[in-house]
């Protein structure tokens, strides 16, 4: 299945009762932002690109922070939009793979419970149980929670995303909250919606180290426990698939002259991730870690899996070269784990279009549309016409050399 994703909060434009909201308007991000897309009013145009794009799968988020805007009052107005957004998608013939919680969540639940909270399952649930009942007819896929360990790392131990918070006490609680509340959401989701899969989705990049030999071998075990094993061995049984993740290489590296922590700007004791100077984020594409992370969630979880985003940040322009190069490159290696057994189901490329990229703001461009964010017009670029073809021949031309 071909799919293309996007998250409420980075397109729609205008949540202001989410915490993300409350923490812009702080001066804690790069961008405030404000309108983002407008594709809260805008999403049949954006619907008819998704057409022409030829995708029969759309990867999309709910806010929360619109459909509870107050603890326990639903918004009937918010919930209505939602269904007219997934109904228009159901008339073009593309599937709905929507997640619950996308990083954001309402300011009522930040300051009166958190995901520190023992209350927090029992709130989320409410909500998923709503949702469910709401809209679960108009989604073929759900998925609870996208790559959590993000940003419950960076709000509860960098202090660099809502909460703010330092403290690994609270990050313990807080992950467990979030298992608690995926496992309590799979069930009543289910109950409402038997046949509907339910999952979840990790940040699967692949990390490398050089030097140190057994000492960084060792740190690099430690990063695949926290990013995958420390939620995903608590969930067993309870994701009928895993969602995947992947952008990059992580080359660690170690450096005694930076001894601190700084999530920030990936520093934790002297252990560095290496950059590529050229990239707008810092980002070293790899494509082959793609097929070598694909073999080992299929290992791990033995489910079928979704690759729910993979892309790559430019600066501009409509002839993205490089993006083009970037897909065909990865779907090479997507081809070789499905020949080698994996049961990759779908592909969704991050993203339809540019959007909010959470700290870093509108610099990076991620979408196969670009975004004029003072006339809010949609450019189509070369990758957008290059990536319709992959998906109406359900195939992609790649250089074989000898």
């Amino acid at each position: 299945m071909w799919g293309a994703a996007t998250s409420s909060y980075q397109i729609e434009g205008d949540n202001v009762n989410s915490d993300w909201w409350e923490w812009e308007q702080a001066g804690k991000t790069k961008d405030i932002s404000g309108e983002a897309c407008d594709y809260w009013h805008r999403y049949a145009s954006d619907h008819d690109l998704l057409e022409e794009l030829g995708v029969g799968l759309f990867r999309c988020s709910i806010e929360w922070s619109r459909v509870e805007p107050r603890d326990g009052e639903f918004s009937d107005e918010a919930i209505g939009h939602y269904r007219q957004i997934f109904q228009d998608l159901k008339r073009r013939n593309i599937k709905t793979q929507v997640t619950l919680w996308w990083w954001t969540s309402p300011i009522w639940f930040q300051k009166k419970y958190g995901w520190h909270n023992k209350k927090s399952p029992e709130i989320f649930a409410r909500y998923a149980e709503k949702m469910t009942q709401e809209l679960g007819d108009l989604i073929d896929i759900f998925t609870t929670f996208n790559e959590p360990m993000v940003p419950l790392g960076q709000g509860f131990l960098g202090g660099i995303y809502p909460p703010g918070f330092k403290n690994p006490y609270k990050f313990w609680r807080a992950v467990n909250n979030v298992v608690a509340a995926h496992r309590e959401a799979y069930k009543i989701i289910h109950k409402i919606k038997p046949g509907a899969p339910v999952g979840i989705t990790y940040l699967y990049n692949w990390y490398e180290s050089e030097g140190f030999g057994l000492l960084l071998n060792t740190i690099n075990r430690l990063a695949q426990w926290y990013r995958i094993d420390f939620l995903g061995n608590k969930i067993k049984g309870f994701q009928d698939y895993a969602g995947v993740n992947y952008y990059r290489l992580g080359k660690i590296k170690f450096s005694w002259n930076n001894f601190k922590l700084d999530s920030a700007n990936q520093t934790y004791f002297g252990f560095t991730i290496e950059e590529d100077r050229d990239n707008v984020m810092k980002w070293i594409s790899y494509p082959e870690g793609l097929y070598k992370v694909l073999k080992q969630a299929s290992a791990k979880f033995q489910v079928p899996i979704y690759i729910t985003e993979n892309g790559g940040p430019t600066r501009s322009g409509l002839e993205d070269n490089d993006r083009i190069e970037y897909i065909r490159q990865h779907l090479s290696f997507v081809h070789q784990a499905i020949s080698e057994g994996v049961p990759v189901r779908g592909y969704n490329f991050w993203s339809l279009m540019d959007n909010l990229e959470w700290l870093y703001g509108y610099e990076p461009k991620f979408g196969l549309i670009e975004m004029d964010y003072e006339t809010l017009e949609r450019h189509p670029r070369k990758s957008f016409y290059e990536y319709a073809k992959i998906c109406q021949n359900n195939a992609v031309e790649i250089d074989v050399k000898n």
